[in-house]
């Protein structure tokens, strides 16, 4: 099933290049027809004026546009090289299809099964583990600094973001608020809360609060500021 797929994506994906030449090879047949018209409209001018339907001066004045119509048709005669020249092209576009297909039987291995979803399941609780680790580790050498130092500062800082990378938003905000422990910074402070509030579900008394402190802090152009005012009057609302 899955080759006559790729061939039916094939198809759709080339099939408006093919029309398209299709199209540039009526030209010729329409130019043809053109012609014939021309002339038996001739024929039937000739067949007018010997039964005295015509006059003879609307007869030559008809005859010469005909034939003037019948020139400029002349002049647009199809180029037979670059009418031609479409059947290569239009047979190219076919061989795409077949050539995709023998390159990935040829660099492809098309009967490698695929990978058990339990396998899959396992490495990804390997990897699961590895992050745990290292963050155990993190957090045991963040422990042995002082806390209000500049490392141990950029350390949970660090912490909070692999956290919140994780989707813990409460391990991450407890993380920041370490942070903001060292030295108070009103973006982070608006980022802590903001996590408190994901881990929580609402904004809390504590979340508005910080939310203030940051706001208070921050510049006029806090990209943040509008969302911190928001959560501020959220919790207005429901307390």
């Amino acid at each position: 099933m899955i080759w006559l797929f790729i061939v039916l994506v094939s198809v759709v994906v080339l099939l408006p290049c093919a029309l398209v030449l299709r199209r540039g090879l009526g030209a010729r047949d329409r130019h043809e027809a053109a012609l014939a018209l021309h002339r038996a409209q001739l024929a039937e001018l000739e067949r007018d004026r010997g039964m005295g339907l015509i006059a003879d001066s609307e007869y030559a004045t008809a005859r010469l546009e005909v034939q003037r119509r019948l020139l400029a048709e002349g002049a647009r005669t199809p180029d037979p090289a670059r009418t031609g020249a479409r059947a290569p092209v239009i047979a190219g576009l076919a061989l795409i299809p077949l050539a995709a297909l023998g390159l990935y039987l040829a660099r492809g291995r098309p009967n490698l099964p695929a990978e058990p979803l339990a396998m899959r399941i396992r490495q990804m609780d390997v990897s699961g583990q590895d992050d745990a680790r290292l963050l155990a580790l993190l957090k045991t050498r963040l422990a042995g600094l002082p806390q209000d130092s500049p490392q141990a500062q950029e350390g949970y800082v660090l912490l909070g973001q692999a956290e919140a990378a994780r989707g813990d938003w409460g391990a991450a905000a407890q993380a920041w608020h370490h942070a903001l422990q060292a030295g108070f910074d009103p973006t982070l402070a608006a980022q802590t809360a903001e996590a408190q509030v994901d881990a929580e579900g609402s904004v809390s008394p504590d979340s508005a609060d910080l939310f203030r402190r940051a706001l208070n802090a921050a510049p006029k152009n806090a990209p943040w500021r509008l969302l911190a005012e928001q959560r501020i009057a959220e919790s207005e609302h429901a307390h």
